[in-house]
């Protein structure tokens, strides 16, 4: 093999490495999209800007997915924690985010940016904290004032993942896990969200 076949299939294979690195984040989380807009978790669709709590029977038998839904949003979930799912679009505005005081449990709310496939936020027991709060989320180039008493969560883009998750001690504790996950909420930011 000569020189410049060397170089060449080194250059393609360096460009190849590129690609897949900064695609695949992308596709992963575009396929993901569609599932949660388009499938669910097997109850229809999920809308954007609402919140979807997993059912008591998907986490009770994740790998039998209900008719219709998406084994891409269900199958492999966490077995202790239940999952709390939203698509935000901040083109319209903020949207404010209320969680119930969860009475010292562990819980936690991420903030993913799709274009990149990485958390930017967290809400959450190490984060903080377990009492009840509300936080504004907006996108970028928001100028405004936070409430008071209000957190606030700066999102790079106004596409977001939200992936909610709250612990289940056990199986006699997951009726109260989901009770508390279902007390999440999301309005938009001109008004208090249901719970607040």
């Amino acid at each position: 093999m000569r020189l410049e076949h060397l170089l060449i299939f080194g250059a393609v294979m360096a460009a190849t490495w590129f690609a897949a690195t900064y695609f695949w984040p992308r596709m992963l989380l575009s396929v993901f999209k569609r599932a949660i807009l388009a499938k669910g978790f097997g109850e229809g669709p999920i809308p954007v800007n609402t919140l979807y709590t997993q059912s008591l029977a998907l986490f009770a038998d994740t790998l039998q997915v209900p008719a219709g839904g998406s084994k891409l949003a269900s199958a492999g979930v966490n077995r202790d924690t239940l999952l709390t799912l939203a698509w935000l679009d901040l083109s319209k505005g903020p949207l404010v985010l209320h969680v119930p005081d969860m009475a010292g449990r562990y819980y936690s709310v991420q903030f993913t940016n799709p274009a990149t496939n990485t958390n930017f936020a967290y809400v959450g027991k190490r984060t903080t904290g377990t009492g009840a709060g509300n936080f504004l989320i907006t996108g970028p180039g928001w100028s405004g004032t936070v409430p008071d008493g209000m957190g606030h969560i700066a999102s790079p883009r106004r596409s977001v993942l939200l992936v909610g998750r709250v612990l289940v001690l056990d199986g006699a504790d997951l009726a109260t896990a989901h009770r508390l996950s279902t007390q999440m909420s999301l309005a938009p930011g001109r008004q208090r969200p249901a719970g607040a």
